[in-house]
This record gives C-alpha cells, structure tokens and sequence, in this order.
C-alpha cells in the first residue's frame, strides 16, 4: 500500500503521524511511504532522517496525495486541500463530535476519512487507541507545569535548615492522563490524591499510592471506559464535596471529559478562591472549555493568587515521545485497513465501522479501494 504522511499546518502542532522507525517498518512490511518534506520537523527528525528510512520525500500536499491511497496525519488538512484528497483514505484526529461541518465538508470532497478518536475502545483495537497514548502524554506534562510554576518544593526534604513538607497534589479524574498525572506527581516526591465517580477505579489510583477519595458519589463508566455525564443534581454534589479538598491542595490538576460534550465544571471561581496563594491548577480539560471555572483556553492566567493553566494540545509541547506513540497507534490502524497491496474497507467490521466518520465516501471512485458489502455505519 502506498502511504502519504503530511507536513502538520495547525498552529503550534510538532507532531508527526509517522516517527522515520514507524515509516522503516512499514517499508519492511511491503508497503512504500512518501514523506511531505518538512513533515518530522517540529519532532527533530529531518527529511534525511525519513530518506534513511526508506521513504519518498515530496515537496506539496497535492504531490504527496497523488503518490498516496492513504494520507496519514495528526491534524485535518485545510479545506483548500481537501479535493486533492478525493477518493483517498484520511487518518488523523479528525473531531468528529466537535466539528461536524468539518466532517461534512470532508464527506462532501469523497474523503475517506478515518478519525483517531473513534476507533473503538476494545481490546483487539488497543494497539489504535491514540486518545490513551496522547493523554498518556498530557498528564506526564501537565504535573512538569505545575512542578514549575509552583513556588515550593513537591517533595519532602528534611535538611539542616529544617523540614520542608511535601505538596499535596489534587487530581480530578482517574482515566488515563490522571493516573498518568497522579504516578508522575508521585514520582516527584508529592502526597497525592484523587476523585473520579467511577469507583471501578479506585485500586488502579491506590495502586499508584496515591490516596482515593471516598465521596460517596458514585457514577458509571460507558463501554468505552469515559464517565458517564452526571445529573445536574449528582453535579451539585459533586462540587460540594469536592470543594474542601480543592482549598487544601497546592496544586489541583483535572482531567474529566465526556466526548462530544463541553466538559464539566468541577472547580468554581470559590474554590479557587479558598486556595492558597502561589497554588496551581492544570485543567486538561481546556480545549473543551474547561473544569475549571476560571480556565481560559489557550491562556496562563492569574486568579485570586492561583495560577490556571489552560493550555491546549500538552502533547504537542512533547512531540518526540508523542509522535513515537501516535505513530504505532497510526502504524496499527493502517495495518488494519491494509489488504495485500491495497485498502480494504470492510464496513462491517466493528473497527473500521467506528473509526470512518465518512461512510458515504467509501462508494466514491477510487482505483486503490475495495468495498465490502456493508450495511453498518459508525
């Protein structure tokens, strides 16, 4: 199969889909890849490093399209490229249930496109899950940033000059960039803590010897591991009991999100408020407006004394390890699609189903692609 990695145009993204290793075993597996030129560069890796590999390194998108039956990538493609993708397969992280007049648009162009953060979540598509692998990713970083901005130690040091106690450090959500959070802020010495509603969770964070806490709120978890939205009164509650906890900690770090939904206030302006000042919250959940109530996306902000981090894209902060990770993630899902020389897209299977978020293309021309007969869409 002949496959396309795209040079990144979105503001501030350093990832690449495809690490120059990832490309090296593709290329040993029979299929042959062109690189956009400049493509691994916010991730260090130059053209040559790509050339070494084993790969074609073309100069535009549409050259790259041409020489492609599938176009990897971490963000979607301008609007204006979209024709030159016609009838080819798209994977990147495509927003499905944020951005549906993206989609569309992507349908209306004959892109087969497959979203990153559709693929299902079961066991024989873990290998896929970019969403775990990038999260993995943002809550390693964002207990650095906080670490950073903090004006005390995070461990406890016994010195001649006296006890200088650990931070307590507040994570608000257990899925994976929480456990991520809450092993590195371990790993620095902090006390730790954590809240999720889904009590399923409680061994994976004591496990981490953090400390769960126990608020008598207990909610579910969908098929595909994320909290299920509480009520408003269940919400209400929630914030309650969580308000206490949030005053008593030097660092608050939240990490809940419902796809497709804004994410849930779980930090009001009061709580900051009761928080001592030089204190630091790192709200994960920013892109989708965030758990804090202060958050402003994008921004670095000072409130009451406390500085909020709403950054967005943590991941891209560290594209070497991210790319690294995405790429095995963009690897696997290739190799899924992939039959003998070319693409099979099988509607039927409960992977491919999940993850193309344009079935109407699939019936599109396209020399390089099969169509199974299917009568499920995602």
């Amino acid at each position: 199969m002949k496959i396309g990695v795209a040079r990144e145009t979105a503001a501030g993204e350093r990832r690449v889909a495809l690490s120059p290793e990832a490309v090296e075993r593709l290329i040993q597996g029979g299929h042959e890849v062109a690189v956009q030129a400049g493509a691994g560069g916010g991730a260090r890796w130059t053209d040559d490093d790509y050339r070494s590999a084993g790969a074609t390194v073309v100069t535009g998108f549409a050259e790259l399209a041409q020489a492609s039956e599938a176009v990897v990538g971490v963000q979607r493609p301008p609007d204006e490229e979209l024709e030159a993708l016609r009838g080819k397969v798209l994977i990147a992280f495509l927003q499905p249930l944020s951005d549906p007049a993206g989609i569309e648009a992507l349908e209306q162009a004959g892109v087969i496109a497959f979203a990153l953060e559709a693929v299902p979540r079961i066991s024989r598509a873990q290998a896929m899950d970019a969403l775990s692998s990038q999260s993995t990713v943002g809550g390693y970083k964002a207990v650095l940033l906080a670490a950073e901005r903090l004006p005390r130690f995070f461990p406890m040091l016994i010195t001649a000059a006296g006890t200088v106690p650990p931070a307590r450090v507040l994570v608000l959500g257990a899925g994976v960039a929480g456990l991520q959070a809450i092993a590195t802020a371990r790993r620095l010495g902090a006390v730790v803590s954590a809240f999720d509603t889904r009590p399923v969770v409680k061994e994976q964070v004591q496990s981490l010897g953090a400390t769960f806490l126990e608020l008598e709120l207990a909610g579910e978890e969908t098929a595909g591991g994320y909290a299920v939205e509480l009520t408003e009164e269940q919400h209400r509650r929630e914030q309650e009991l969580v308000a206490r906890h949030v005053g008593e900690s030097d660092v608050v770090i939240t990490t809940a999100l419902v796809p497709g939904r804004a994410a849930p206030r779980l930090v009001t302006a009061a709580m900051v408020a009761s928080m001592r000042p030089g204190s630091v919250i790192v709200d994960l959940a920013a892109e989708a407006g965030g758990n804090c109530e202060l958050t402003e996306p994008g921004e670095e902000v000072e409130r009451d004394g406390v500085t909020i981090l709403g950054l967005t894209n943590l991941p891209s902060t560290m594209p070497v390890h991210a790319s690294q990770l995405l790429s095995r993630n963009v690897s696997a899902l290739v190799a899924h699609l992939a039959e003998g020389s070319g693409l099979l897209i099988d509607l039927d299977d409960e992977i491919t189903a999940g993850a193309c978020v344009t079935p109407g293309a699939v019936s599109a021309p396209a020399s390089t692609v099969r169509e199974v007969a299917a009568s499920t869409g995602p």
